[in-house]
Parts: structure tokens; sequence; C-alpha cells
């Protein structure tokens, strides 16, 4: 893997972090935060993928490592959205 395929591949995270981000509504943090969102979600999703047995729809290859989008995408917003939840603020009896 070339320098230019790790910053590919970082790019492509960032912006599947970022469309998790708003589709759960929930976001804080910069670029890092959503290029290590889209990373857990690529993980995510693809170990979702293989236990429920579905294909991979739509794969991005870069430097023989294979980035699943969509997949990728429904990851990283349930992980947004379990972030999101744990971390609101409840409001305090008394």
């Amino acid at each position: 893997m070339t320098l230019l395929d790790l910053l590919l591949l970082l790019a492509v995270a960032g912006i599947i972090g970022a469309i998790a981000q708003a589709l759960a509504g929930y976001s804080h943090g910069g670029c890092l935060a959503s290029v290590a969102v889209g990373f857990v979600g690529a993980v995510l999703g693809a170990w979702l993928a293989r236990k429920t047995g579905l294909p991979e729809l739509f794969v991005v290859t870069v430097g023989g490592t294979s980035f699943p989008i969509v997949w990728s995408v429904i990851g990283a917003s349930l992980f947004v959205a379990v972030i999101g939840f744990m971390s609101r603020s409840r409001p305090r009896a008394g």
C-alpha cells in the first residue's frame, strides 16, 4: 500500500464517517473523528454483512484493500447512534 492509497482510504473513511454522523444526528469532533467513525463503521458493517449472509453491495478497492461503502455507512451509523445515546446528558432528579 502506497502513501497515496492510504490517503485515499482516509478520505473515503472520512466521507463515510461524515455521512454516518449526519444520518445519526450526532457529531462531536472534526475530520479525525469522522475518519475514525468511518473505519469503525467499515469493520462493524463488514461483520454484520458476514453474520447475516448478505452480499457487499458497493465496494471500493484501493491498493488491494476493499472498502464496503453501503455496509460501512450502516455500521458507522449504528456506531454513532450508540455513542450518541450513551453520551447524552440525563436530567437530574431532585
